[in-house]
């Protein structure tokens, strides 16, 4: 049985995610990890938005996958990813959800990256 997120203190705990056309791009030392089109943009009140990249624009061969995961409440599960640079590994820089919950469920599989571990995260027309 799911949770009923319009319900009690969940109510202004929502999060919103929309398609995004612009371009987006996750670059770092020079290097291009995910350039997009195709992005969503998650919404959660209180926080900055997220851009999730689809896979098939993100340089997988840069990413290793992580053993540390994280969970979300309203999300689910996160599987965290290392960055994979020229001076080593950036620790835990991006992650995804393989089986988010229902409220997340447009998110399956796209990966977001933590602003703090990148040098940028552009959106441009």
């Amino acid at each position: 049985m799911g949770t009923d997120l319009n319900d009690g203190h969940e109510a202004a705990h929502r999060i919103e995610i929309t398609a995004n056309s612009r371009r987006c791009r996750v670059i770092h030392q020079g290097v291009t990890y995910a350039d997009t089109h195709g992005a969503l943009t998650l919404i959660e009140p209180g926080m900055e938005k997220v851009h999730y990249f689809p896979r098939a624009d993100v340089n997988m061969a840069r990413l290793e996958r992580s053993i540390h995961t994280s969970h979300c409440p309203l999300k689910g599960e996160a599987t965290h990813y290392h960055l994979l640079t020229e001076d080593g590994p950036v620790e835990n820089a991006a992650w995804s959800y393989e089986a988010p919950h229902d409220a997340a469920a447009k998110i399956k599989g796209y990966l977001a990256f933590n602003r703090s571990r990148v040098d940028r995260i552009d959106e441009t027309s």
